[in-house]
């Protein structure tokens, strides 16, 4: 449709100072996929002739999710990988089965549209099969973002270091065993390109490919994976070329006090300190997890104005530590969320994540700063749209944006009963569930109407995911996962003594110390 009005007994535009701005009996009039006006539906009803009316006087109109930080579909812990520290989780990511990316794309995009998002930033970390293949894997998992319809920053992970332990490929595999060194050795090389063909081989290309940031739902971004998976060189060409094609940087770091003591053996100094050292910190950069930034740190980011996603869900199950929420914000920094690999129900559910969000950080006292329901929202919405390629262009129901709109059944938040004290954004973030998506639009095109993919079969996508994954495992795949088992308490080896005369006395803490 060219045009529609979205109505509902609440239309939710955005937060302002920690504020909703809410419409009761309002609407919002969309033209070839811009807002062009929000207002009462009686006044936008009277001005505009829609092709056609989604929504009700029973329903909450709302501004598409954005989740900020996410990498596969199939979760890990569907393909085998328990919930361990993410150090040795990674060593166990070795065994995963190889799926087709298209597929296992489209698999958790269903289950994000399901929960109302509408933006992903898709962080590629993991390609099966040799280098020469990603450029081919990014484009099927573009590919399925639209088929679906989806909009998407794909963020191209960079790296040139470490990719087992944080320490050098060669070192590490020279005190393994002589039995699965080779075998380790040469897994490593297969998933090892230069620097330079990441950057000029893949990425230019890729940019190019993908239309040069000028598609209506496409983005592409560059992913400096994190300190210990990058040089000082791959540092400072990511930043030089993020500055050449003007595109953002999406980078994990400090995720667990394992990668915060790397960085005080290889710099002397945080890694925030040094990524500012190098340039690498500003608007352009958000910094995945932060979970041990010092005070300090944070005081960097909140100066240089980069910005930060915050991956709650993984963080607890992967024993990183709970991020240091309040803190950031009293500081002024601007935080998104992000899913990650799964939320803590393993799916892919924002409206989930949220609440979360807000009350894992509710530390004791009367008087402490916590979350407000407001704010968490403005993290899933707004804040997140600004650490994607798509800038201020989308993220609040404003003339001018994108019409990236969810619809939401109000009865399936206060039926039976809700207190009409209960203010609706709190009610919105506390109680929705992914049943009660009723519609949700990406540039004024439904993508999902009660329940239905507009676009794609989504039982015919699963059967033929699921057909694919009954196969028996391939030579490689059986390959991968006997080394993956040897390998294990290896990993686990290296990193014993790490943290044993480091005291890292914690700031922000929700029980006493006695």
């Amino acid at each position: 449709m060219s045009s529609s009005l979205i109505r509902g007994k609440y239309v939710v535009r955005k937060v302002v100072h920690g504020d909703p701005e809410i419409i009761n009996n309002g609407a919002v009039f969309q033209q070839r996929g811009r807002i062009v006006e929000v207002g009462p539906y009686d006044d936008l009803a009277r001005k505009y002739q829609p092709d056609e009316i989604i929504g009700s006087e029973h329903d909450v109109v709302m501004p598409g999710l954005v989740n900020s930080h996410h990498h596969v579909g199939l979760t890990p812990f569907q393909l085998g990988s328990p919930d361990y520290p993410l150090e040795l989780w990674l060593a166990s990511r070795l065994a995963a089965r190889d799926v087709d990316p298209y597929l296992d794309t489209l698999y958790s995009a269903f289950e994000m549209v399901q929960s109302g998002v509408t933006t992903v930033q898709h962080i590629h970390v993991r390609f099966s099969g040799p280098a020469t293949r990603w450029g081919e894997a990014i484009d099927r998992v573009l590919k399925a973002y639209e088929d679906i319809g989806m909009r998407a920053s794909y963020t191209m992970f960079v790296r040139d270091q470490n990719r087992l332990a944080y320490e050098a490929d060669e070192q590490f595999v020279r005190r393994l065993p002589p039995e699965i060194s080779g075998g380790i050795a040469a897994m490593l090389r297969a998933q090892t390109i230069p620097l330079e063909e990441q950057l000029e081989g893949l990425f230019t290309p890729l940019w190019e490919r993908w239309g040069r940031n000028q598609r209506e739902r496409i983005r592409i971004q560059l992913g400096p994976a994190n300190l210990h998976w990058c040089s000082d060189a791959a540092l400072v060409a990511a930043k030089e070329y993020a500055e050449r094609f003007g595109v953002g940087m999406h980078m994990h770091l400090l995720e667990t006090p394992y990668q915060k003591e790397y960085a005080r053996r290889r710099t002397g100094v945080t890694a925030v300190r040094h990524l500012h050292d190098l340039g690498l910190l500003g608007p352009q950069m958000t910094l995945g997890h932060g979970v041990w930034l010092t005070e300090e740190d944070v005081d960097l980011v909140a100066e240089t104005g980069t910005m930060i996603c915050h991956n709650a869900s993984s963080n607890l199950r992967l024993r990183s530590g709970i991020a240091a929420l309040n803190y950031w914000v009293s500081r002024g920094v601007r935080v998104a969320i992000g899913i990650d690999e799964a939320g803590i129900n393993d799916d892919r559910d924002m409206l989930q994540e949220m609440r979360l969000v807000v009350h894992l950080h509710r530390v004791p006292g009367m008087d402490t700063q916590v979350p407000t329901a407001a704010h968490v929202f403005q993290m899933a919405t707004e804040y997140g749209a600004y650490t994607t390629g798509f800038g201020d262009a989308m993220g609040t129901l404003d003339p001018g944006k994108a019409a990236d709109v969810v619809v939401m059944d109000w009865n399936q938040i206060a039926y039976p009963y809700l207190d009409e004290d209960v203010p609706v954004l709190d009610a919105l973030v506390y109680r929705a569930r992914t049943a009660g998506v009723k519609a949700v639009l990406v540039g004024g095109d439904v993508v999902l109407r009660d329940g239905h993919f507009t676009r794609v079969d989504r039982q015919a996508v699963l059967e033929e995911l699921a057909a694919a994954l009954r196969a028996p495992l391939g030579p490689d795949e059986l390959w991968r996962r006997e080394l993956a088992r040897a390998v294990f308490p290896h990993v686990r080896a290296f990193y014993a003594s790490w943290l044993r005369n480091q005291r890292y006395a914690p700031f922000y803490v929700t029980s006493s110390r006695r």
